[in-house]
């Protein structure tokens, strides 16, 4: 199951991201926890943890330590 999620037209830069940025919902497809649909919505699985989506919001890119 997932849940379609449309991202903000523009990033806002506040930190952390919110979570309807087109930055966190990238970081979140790249780490294989969403699905790009069309140019602005993203397909997010329902199996996100609050680690994942706290990784994906953090300031410093996303895995990265």
């Amino acid at each position: 199951m997932a849940i379609e999620v449309k991202a903000k037209k523009d990033c806002c830069k506040d930190k952390p991201r919110c979570r309807k940025c087109p930055v966190t919902l990238k970081r979140l497809a790249d780490a294989g926890l969403a699905e790009r649909v069309d140019k602005r919505t993203y397909r997010v699985t329902t199996q996100l943890s609050k680690k994942d989506l706290k990784a994906a919001r953090s300031p410093r890119k996303a895995g990265a330590r």
